[in-house]
């Protein structure tokens, strides 16, 4: 008994080394494309630029549009309307509509856009934390049209998704920025 006892503390102490060193945090190594946008060619009554690594995908004459991201592995999906003194009605489901990741994101920021020349006006919401979606946005010209976006993942949120979260961001925002109005 005191030879396997003798044995086993021999083992415990030879196994233990002094010269542990932890490993480092391993972190996504991410290779973006380079930002170059280009103005998409629809037959619907609003313009804008897309990334050149994306692409649209129509889903009808009513002007819904996949904008698809395959190498980032995310979708914006865009819807147009046709305003008839509703107004009032898109505003607030957009808003609900955004609001309703409020339970699941740590924070939701309204940025507003106001652009007079070209009779653009609108909200993007940026979600902090993990939501379903990071990114929604809506553009109106306050009378006739309404042109509402939602990005999302095909993927499960979680951290490492951030930097393409960020990237994507930053495409919806020259989006927005570039914006138009088809309408003589």
């Amino acid at each position: 008994m005191k030879i396997r006892l003798l044995l086993f503390l021999s083992v415990l102490f030879l196994s233990c080394d002094n010269d542990y060193t932890p490993k480092p945090k391993a972190l996504i190594k991410l290779d973006f494309p380079q930002k170059e946008y280009v103005e998409i060619a629809i037959n619907c009554p609003f313009g804008f630029e897309v990334p050149v690594y994306s692409h649209l995908e129509k889903k009808n004459d009513n002007c819904l549009i996949d904008i698809v991201f395959p190498t980032q592995n995310g979708v914006l999906y865009l819807s147009y309307f046709l305003l008839e003194n509703n107004l009032n009605e898109h505003l607030e489901q957009s808003q609900k509509l955004a609001y309703k990741h409020n339970l699941i994101a740590d924070a939701i920021t309204e940025q507003f856009y106001v652009n007079d020349s070209l009779k653009v006006y609108g909200v993007l919401y940026d979600y902090n934390g993990m939501s379903a979606t990071s990114t929604q946005f809506y553009l109106t010209d306050s009378v006739n049209h309404f042109f509402r976006g939602a990005l999302y993942f095909n993927t499960e949120i979680n951290d490492s998704i951030l930097p393409v979260n960020n990237f994507l961001k930053y495409d919806i925002k020259h989006l927005i920025e570039t914006f138009h109005w088809k309408d003589k």
